[in-house]
This record gives structure tokens, sequence and C-alpha cells, in this order.
């Protein structure tokens, strides 16, 4: 099966990537082919081509911003949040094998009809990320920027200061016109997510007079909501006229309907937005100042809890707003927390390895460049794999950092770069010495709470031992000659000897996923050799049934050989990797030709099983 995939956070920095990994490394494990379009940062790579889609079973969709479904219509589409794609890979591969995905049907992009099946409020959650992945970047440029001018000193843009500079009063004026299309770039953006081109326009309105009358980031939120709902139902309603007036209705009538009324509606709007967003700003301020800790512990909890989600970027814009105002103290607190995370995950991998797989060990210490960066989403796979255990660690380890930098009282004036900015930060030190406090406190909690890994590197001998503790081959589960010559009739044969020998507690329902595999594709190898099996509760111990037919077997119409031989592979669900390679290597042996032939010149049932141990 040929599967596709497109992932997209609103960052595009790490849920869009992990999100590939892991649809690439299901599809790897469950035997199908998979390309992944990422949406990030950067930009689109890994394009889908018109080919690929048109031959493509199923595709996945796992994103948080808005890409281009139209392609897909006609074809099945599963379409989930990005984290999903992290968490949930296999599930969703899984469905896809089994057909089980729906066929997307749409319609033009001016509907931006969305998935039936999609909550209402994921897709606003949706919109409102589209809008907020085109603003950050501007945030970041421009609050860097900004920053970096502060190196000729605070006042170096200032021309009646001591401290003038003209290169710094340049660099700060760039990023001043950074930072001031924040709240114009969001609005527009939710717009266009929801009404395409016309609500593009409207919400690029809408936000430049949420900017420039106080109302802020809430208000640049309504207003994109605000122009691309009124765009969509402006489209919809004029949907009728003549085609020759298409032209005139796409330049005139529609620009006209949309951007005057979201205008209107945003003039009416601006002022208790606007007063609105003063008592907000000024509560936090307030509380920054008479209850250092209480904020720390809201930030820290805040940028914790879904690392990069909705409720982390909400702390995360908060500062950033604050910022433009000069207030510099509570990004600090955001920084903080948003580095701590995956520092927690790098030290606890370096104090303790053996809570760590080598490859989860190998991923945390890659944590000491992801938090050194500000990037938060690198402790997201360790908390997808115990949340309830990990996320409250992760959030008390965040909030110890945020509250220690606000009682230091640290200044950061970019929005962005972690450790990288340490020349911008007034106490760079005592900073980082907070940030490590929250994350040393973390990792002790976490290896407090997580047992130790058992390692399953066996050797030759090991693996000898386990097979005599629990054997794949018994004579008790060969036959020499099988009864029966039609396929089914044959694997109802071969699972009363896995029952009768004690192997299965349930021989229906590993029927049902014996036959459930079948359905898929045949398991007959075309050379006269099957290999059905079953992964299953229904199995108490792992083993390889063997069957031999001298009359031979009907198994698959495509078979230019009746089946000689039938080996029936039986795996409870918790058995270990040691008997899942063992199971891999017997279907590799039994691709030889001269490992068959010794096996047809076996004469007894002890001889089959002796050499099927020894290969």
């Amino acid at each position: 099966m040929k599967l596709l995939g497109v992932t997209g956070c609103p960052t595009g920095i790490a849920h869009t990537f992990m999100a590939e990994k892991a649809l690439k490394e299901a599809a790897k494990k469950l035997g199908c082919q998979i390309k992944v379009e990422t949406n990030g940062a950067i930009g689109v790579e890994n394009l889908l081509t018109a080919e690929e889609i048109a031959s493509a079973d199923a595709i996945i969709v796992a994103c948080d911003k808005n890409v281009d479904l139209d392609r897909f219509n006609g074809k099945p589409v599963l379409e989930v949040s990005v984290s999903d794609g992290m968490n949930k890979a296999e599930d969703l591969v899984q469905a896809c094998l089994n057909r089980s995905v729906p066929i997307r049907k749409g319609n033009k992009k001016s509907d931006n009809s969305q998935t039936q099946n999609a909550s209402a409020a994921y897709q606003i959650y949706k919109h409102l990320m589209n809008g907020v992945s085109h603003m950050l970047p501007l945030v970041v440029a421009g609050g860097v920027l900004t920053a970096i001018s502060f190196l000729w000193g605070i006042y170096s843009f200032d021309p009646a200061s001591e401290q003038y500079n003209k290169v710094a009063a340049l660099i700060k004026s760039v990023g001043g016109y950074s930072m001031g299309l924040m709240v114009t770039v969001l609005s527009a953006y939710i717009a266009e997510s929801i009404g395409g081109r016309p609500g593009l326009l409207a919400g690029f309105v809408g936000g430049m007079i949420a900017g420039s009358t106080d109302a802020g980031f809430l208000g640049g939120i309504i207003s994109g909501f605000l122009a691309g709902y009124i765009a969509l139902a402006a489209v919809k309603a004029l949907r009728g006229l003549p085609r020759q007036l298409e032209g005139l209705k796409s330049i005139f009538i529609v620009p006209i309907i949309t951007i005057g009324g979201v205008g209107i509606l945003m003039m009416l709007f601006s002022q208790p937005c606007a007063a609105l967003n003063h008592w907000m700003m000024e509560s936090l301020t307030k509380i920054q100042d008479t209850s250092p800790i209480l904020l720390g512990i809201v930030i820290g909890c805040m940028s914790a809890f879904d690392m990069g989600g909705p409720v982390n970027k909400a702390a995360y814009v908060t500062g950033t707003v604050l910022l433009g105002q000069g207030n510099f103290y509570f990004m600090a607190g955001v920084s903080a927390a948003c580095i701590t995370p995956p520092l927690v995950l790098a030290i606890a991998a370096t104090m303790k390895k053996n809570r760590f797989t080598e490859e989860d060990r190998t991923a945390a210490l890659v944590n000491y460049i992801l938090g050194s960066t500000h990037i938060t989403e690198g402790a997201i796979p360790f908390a997808a794999k115990n949340p309830l255990k990990v996320i409250p660690i992760l959030m008390i380890s965040s909030s110890i950092s945020a509250v220690a930098t606000y009682l230091m009282k640290v200044q950061v004036p970019a929005p962005h770069g972690g450790f990288l900015i340490l020349g911008l930060v007034n106490k760079p030190l005592v900073w980082v010495a907070c940030i490590l406090l929250g994350s040393i406190v973390g990792a002790f909690l976490y290896i407090l709470v997580t047992p130790p890994v058992k390692e399953t590197n066996e050797t030759l001998d090991e693996v000898k031992e386990t097979i005599s503790l629990s054997p794949l081959f018994k004579v008790e589960t060969v036959s020499l000659s099988l009864e029966q010559t039609e396929k089914e009739d044959v694997i109802d044969e071969m699972i009363q000897m896995l029952k009768a020998d004690g192997v299965l507690n349930d021989a229906e329902a590993f029927k049902k996923e014996i036959m459930k595999r079948e359905e898929f594709s045949s398991t007959s190898f075309g050379t006269g050799i099957a290999i059905p099996h079953g992964k299953s509760p229904a199995v108490n111990t792992p083993r390889v049934a063997v069957g031999l037919s001298k009359k031979g077997i009907t198994y698959d119409a495509t078979d230019k050989v009746p089946v000689s031989a039938v080996f029936m592979i039986a795996v409870g669900e918790g058995e270990g990797d040691t008997h899942l390679k063992l199971l891999s290597d017997l279907s590799q042996k039994l691709m030889e030709p001269a490992f068959v032939k010794r096996l047809n010149e076996c004469s007894t049932k002890e001889e089959i099983v002796a050499l099927l141990e020894k290969e």
C-alpha cells in the first residue's frame, strides 16, 4: 500500500518534523510505503506531486495549520491534529491499511469547507494557529533585532540621548516595523484560514485598525474571525451571480463588502477591546509586582502544559505583547519556563542512563541543544509516553525556573533564542542558574518516578536459553501430513494443533487475527510455502506450528504451485523483541532454497524441530 502524509504545526519548528518521523516509522513497522510533505517554518518540503496523489491509496493529514486539501478530493483522507500524528501514528497508518478512511469530497477553495467530522472547537483552534504561525517569525525577528540594538545602550535609538548610535537606531527601526506588523498579520491569516483570499484582504484592514487603536492582540483575534466569516458569507451569497460578473465580484463587490463590514465593526469594537486589553496588561503587571511567585507558577504551568500548543502560545504571545511595551521582566519568566522541559529530560538522561532505552537516551541528550535554543517541543515524546507522571513534573520544573527568574528580577529583551541571546540579558548568569535550578529539580523528580528500563541486549547463549525456556518449535505442533487441502480448513487444522498443546486460550480470537491478515494480503510466498501469522492476547506462549502437505494446498489464486509447507506463527501481545526477531529470521530463512531442501529431507517431527532450532 502506498500512503502519503502531510504534517504542519503553527511554528513549523518541531511538531512538524516529529510527526513526519513518527508516520515514517509507523509505516515501516507495518510494512507499507509513505512519503510525507512537511509544512515547516522554512516552507513546504517533499511537496506531493499530482502523480503521487493520484496513485496513493490513502493520505494522512496531521496539521494544525491550513494546507491545500482540495488536491486530495476524491481520495481517502484522514485529517487529524499534528499531536495525533506524533502520538497515534501507528493507529493512523493501521486505519489506512484497514481501508477505513473516508473519501474526501471537498468543494472549491473559496468555500474552504472543513472535514465533516472535525469539531468546531478544533476548527477555531486551527484558524487561530494559522494566524499565530505567520505572526511568530515577525515577532521573533523583530524582537531579536530590537534587543540587538540595546547592545549600544537602552536609549541608543534616541537622538537626544548620550547613548545614541545611528546603527543601533537603524536596527531598532527595522525591528520595530517587524513587531508592528504582529497584530495585522495575525488577523489577516486567521481570516485567510476561514475565508481564503477575500478574508485575507479584510483581515489586513481589521488588523491594522486593531493595532492602531490599542485593541492589540485581542482585537487582532476578533478582527481575524470577523473578517474570515464575513468573507465566507459574502462569497456564498454572491455565488449565483452570472459568470460575466466574476471579475467585478472579485475585485470590486466582495472587497467593498468585506473590508467595509470589518472596518466599521472594528471601529465600533476597538475601544472596548482596547479597554479590556489595558485591564489585562495592568493586572498582569500588578501580579508581577505584588506576587512574582504566583505569576511564575501560572506562567510555568502554562508553558509546560502542552509544550508548544495553544496554552503555551498564550503565555508566549502575552510576553511578546508586554515586550513591545517595554516590559522585559515578563518575557524572562516565559523564556525560562519554555527552556526548562527539554533540559529536564537531558539532565535526567545524563544522571541516570538506566531510566531510558538507548534510543530514548540519545533523543533526550539532543534536548540540551533544543532547550538551549528555546525549543520546548523536544520534551513532547517523553511526555506522550507517560503524560500523567511527566507533564506534572515538567510543570513544576518550569514554575520553579519562572518563579526564580521573577524573584531575581531578570530582564530578557528578546522573545526567542534561548541561551543564544545571553548577551542581551541583564543578569545572564543568574538567569541560567534559575533555569538550571528548575531543570535539576525536575530531573530528580523524573528519576524518582521512572523505573529502570531493562535492556534487551541478549547474547546468542541468552537467546538459546530463551528458546529452551519457551520453545518456538515442538513436535506436538508439527504435522507431517495435513489432512485438509483448502486454505481456511488448513488454518483451522493448525490452530487446533496449537489449541491442543495449550498455546492458545481462545482459538476463535486467534483465527480472527490470522484471517484479518490474510484479507489484507495473502501470506503465501508463491513458492509452495505460506506463513500465516497473528499477534494476539489469545496466545499464551510464542510458537511456530509446522504443517507439511503431501496433497498440496489451494492457498491463493495467484500461486503458480500449490502450497506444500505452512508455518503458522503465533505471538502474544506482550512478547519481547527477542522472539519477534527470531520469527523474522525464520521468514527470511524460508526464502532460501537450500534451507527448504533440507527441510523437505526431514522424515520425522524431531528432525524438523532440530533443524529449525539449529538454523
